[in-house]
């Protein structure tokens, strides 16, 4: 069996999927492979197992962008809500707004207020265009009322190394792929875009204590079957799923690394999937998202 990632091997979508895979495997005896298809904000993955058989051997672990890819990418040959069959949302994770470590900005205003003091100088990474980190970019420029650069990667990896390097400005990345790396001091936090303060970083405002309310962004990862996968299969499936997450080990190293464990229903992640893309078509129209 495969799951397909839309995304590089190391970026936070394929640290779930390869946790996820050895788990599953080791519960059911059925070899696990990760399929790295990286490329066109993940649309290469999702196309790959919108077209395959239904038959639950090429599963797609899918991140929050394809709620928003309609918005982006014309002429897409897989629509979300009509393509798949959802299996579960295996974890979540909010947007962190992080900067180089050279960069002087200390918290949200001082990077507000560096920003106005140079236009269109300072850059933000992104995992690629269309993508989450790319519009909560978008929505902070617009938020704060500064001009920045967007710089898209083909996943959270690269984003990450140059921004740790001082060769990218700042990124709202995923809790997943910032944590680790802001413990060990090697990117500084500023903000959480959650509701609440993450229990990784109690020390890290949110971006409304910050000064800017409501501003919230949150990825996840789901695991999504081809569109006439058997309900006997799906239910299989998730029932694999949510036993993976419920093991002790599992679930520390998720939320080791930033996550917050989920495990739902099929029919509350198709729920939460049909709400995400009702938000995104409200949202897009307000804000400046182009592919460069």
């Amino acid at each position: 069996m495969r799951i397909v990632v839309g995304y590089q091997a190391g970026g936070p979508t394929d640290v779930v999927a390869r946790l996820l895979a050895s788990r599953l495997q080791a519960q059911t005896g059925q070899p696990f492979i990760v399929e790295n298809k990286a490329g066109a904000g993940s649309n290469l993955a999702s196309e790959v197992v919108a077209s395959s058989a239904p038959d639950g051997y090429t599963l797609l672990l899918a991140a929050a962008p394809i709620t928003m890819a309609s918005f982006v990418y014309k002429g897409l040959k897989w629509d979300v809500q009509g393509s798949f069959e959802p299996i579960s949302m295996v974890m979540s994770a909010p947007a962190i707004l992080a900067v180089a470590p050279h960069l002087p900005a200390k918290n949200v205003q001082e990077l507000v207020a560096l920003a106005k003091k140079k236009p269109g100088e300072l850059t933000f990474g992104s995992t690629g265009n269309g993508g989450t980190h790319h519009v909560a970019g978008e929505m902070f420029k617009q938020r704060a009322g500064i001009d920045l650069i967007h710089v898209p990667y083909k996943g959270a990896a690269g984003a990450i190394q140059d921004v740790m390097a001082g060769h990218v400005s700042l990124s709202l990345m995923t809790s997943v792929s910032a944590v680790p790396f802001i413990k060990d001091n090697k990117v500084r936090a500023l903000a959480v875009a959650a509701p609440k303060r993450l229990p990784q970083l109690p020390n890290v405002p949110t971006m409304a204590e910050a000064g800017m309310p409501g501003f919230e962004v949150d990825s996840w990862n789901g695991l999504l079957a081809p569109k006439g996968t058997s309900p006997a299969i799906v239910e299989k499936l998730h029932a694999e799923v949510v036993k993976a997450l419920a093991d002790a080990e599992m679930r520390a190293k998720l939320i080791d690394q930033g996550a917050i464990v989920v495990g739902s229903s099929p029919a509350d992640f198709k729920a939460h999937i049909r709400k995400e893309v009702d938000h995104w078509a409200k949202l897009f129209p307000t804000i400046n998202v182009k592919i460069d």
